[in-house]
């Protein structure tokens, strides 16, 4: 149980977490808490997410109100007993407009007797007064992601004069001139908006005219600037957001010429499955990182040092969560951990590595090496700082990788025969050699670099840095439950249909980790997991599992 505020934050988030999920498996369930769920979810993960270096300095002790959680906890029954009632003939009478009001409000209740077990109703009332204005500028974001939800959506459906009709127009028109540079022969229904060649052509909805693509990138820069306005130039600093916005629509534009080449030099499969679900991340992630970089670095943009020491003095946390005050400031951020770069490249190689590989695939991602090669160069690079970890491990390491095997596999037990997948296909079809050194790769990927790169990021990262901010002080044998969980679920949601199988397995190489006190009893079992899935893979034929 987690004694300081930050944990309880944390806490509180993951247990109303596993209230909502709990209570969203019946389907009368569904939207009880209607526009409150995306408010409530921005604003408290801005929240965190920005005031992350003030919470983790209140060291104050917190009492846990056990008879709070346990009523809590009937009124999240109440709810289940109430849906549950409604799916066994009692719908018509739990439906109307009184009954619906009554689940919300104690499903309200129970949300807010879970924040005042966690945290008392004191230490709230201090939390909010010393961290003003963080908690407004959450608040806003959460309003901004309430407010722009409905009427973006109602301009996508819009069959009107509406603003997502008017960027569908101008991004039709061009993409028409950008391709006319590249193709002599383009194809065009202007009615339609279908544009492309007498091969390839695609239809340029509301959705791809980039409208999401400007709604989240000017909820991004709006949010930046505002949590760094101490350190930037006013009114300087507002034309980045122009830029942004003007940068992100340029680049939906450059996708969608480029699904049509790619689709127009017969690779079909590669523009509709790889390319187009992966290229518009591409673009945001791109412009989000050019502007918190142009903001940092730009001298027209950014402030002095001298002007901005007052951006980053924060409230000392003492014993106002039991009725004193917080008042003691103290001095600039000293930043991050130089070593978090080490913990964290090789696994951001391969999320990027993976953007190009699958951009580039269809149903078979042929480029998957380049996965292994960019862990490699990234491990390499940091290898001396690397050496510094203890790498040994013991006989309980390989048998936790088998552990987790067995569990990954259980499903596919039941099966007669394995799960139809692209992948086996796509490598039966490539010559001898062509095969031999995708699987190759493939398993040394899955038996090296991935399980490397996943530890040092989520157990070796992750799950010490959510205790402090000079992670790598942390022994490893001092992990805590909530970071262990924290970073077990993030970790499991990456491993997509597999996730809860990969929440376990998290929970498991972090067990073993903090147990041990050594990375390499957690790589070692991360390793002996995916080797064993590679072999059950190879032998049995069974793609699905990769």
């Amino acid at each position: 149980m987690p004694r300081h505020l930050l944990g309880r934050l944390y806490l509180f988030a993951a247990v109303l977490s596993l209230d909502c999920l709990l209570v969203a498996l019946i389907p009368h369930a569904v939207g009880l808490l209607g526009p409150l769920a995306p408010f409530g979810i921005v604003s408290y993960a801005v929240f965190l997410g920005l005031g992350y270096s003030r919470l983790e300095r209140q060291i104050e002790e917190l009492p846990f109100g056990f008879l709070l959680f346990g009523a809590h906890l009937v009124c999240i029954a109440a709810n289940c007993a109430r849906n549950e009632a409604a799916l066994h003939g009692l719908g018509s009478v739990l439906d109307t407009v009184a009954a619906q009001f009554a689940a919300r409000a104690v499903l309200l209740l129970g949300i807010a007797l879970l924040a005042l077990a966690c945290i008392p109703l004191r230490s709230w009332i201090a939390t909010i007064r010393a961290t003003s204005p963080l908690w407004l500028f959450a608040s806003l974001a959460g309003a901004a992601a309430w407010g722009l939800r409905h009427p973006f959506q109602s301009l996508w459906d819009a069959t009107g004069n509406g603003l997502g009709r008017i960027l569908q127009i101008l991004t039709f028109n061009s993409v028409h001139s950008v391709l006319h540079f590249f193709i002599s022969d383009v194809v065009v229904d202007a009615d339609a908006f279908s544009i492309g060649t007498p091969r390839f052509a695609v239809f340029i909805a509301k959705e791809c005219s980039g409208m999401e693509g400007l709604g989240l990138v000017l909820v991004f820069t709006i949010v930046w600037l505002s949590y760094y306005r101490k350190e930037s130039r006013f009114p300087q600093a507002l034309l980045l957001i122009p830029c942004a916005l003007v940068t992100v629509w340029l680049l939906n534009v450059v996708r969608i010429c480029g699904l049509i080449l790619i689709g127009d030099a017969g690779a079909e499969e590669v523009a509709m499955v790889g390319f187009h679900s992966q290229a518009g991340w591409i673009a945001f992630t791109t412009v989000a990182f050019a502007f918190s970089m142009a903001t940092r670095k730009l001298s027209w943009v950014r402030r002095p040092a001298s002007n901005a020491a007052d951006a980053d003095v924060d409230l000392s946390f003492t014993e106002v969560g039991m009725g004193t005050e917080a008042t003691e400031a103290v001095g600039q951020e000293t930043g991050e951990s130089p070593a978090t770069r080490a913990y964290l490249v090789p696994f951001l190689a391969i999320l990027a590595a993976t953007f190009v590989s699958k951009a580039a695939s269809g149903y078979f991602e042929w480029l998957y090496p380049l996965r292994f090669i960019a862990a490699a160069v990234g491990l390499w690079f940091f290898r001396a700082e690397l050496r510094k970890l203890n790498w040994r491990f013991g006989w309980i390491a390989p048998l936790t990788g088998a552990a987790i095997f067995l569990v990954w596999i259980t499903p596919a037990l039941w099966m007669k025969a394995p799960s139809a997948s692209p992948v086996g296909t796509a490598l039966a079809s490539l010559s001898m050699t062509a095969r031999l050194t995708w699987i190759a790769f493939r398993v040394a990927a899955a038996a090296l670099t991935v399980p490397i790169a996943e530890e040092l990021a989520f157990r070796g990262y992750l799950a010490r840095r959510l205790i402090h901010r000079e992670f790598d002080a942390v022994p490893f044998s001092n992990l805590t439950i909530l970071s262990i969980a924290v970073s077990s679920v993030i970790f499991g949601l990456l491993h997509g249909q597999h996730w809860m199988t990969g929440m376990l397995a998290g929970l498991a190489y972090a067990a073993v980790l903090k147990w041990r006190g050594r990375i390499g009893d957690a790589v070692v079992a991360h390793a002996t997991s995916n080797l064993l899935l590679a072999a059950w893979v190879l032998l049995r034929g069974d793609w699905a599992q990769w």
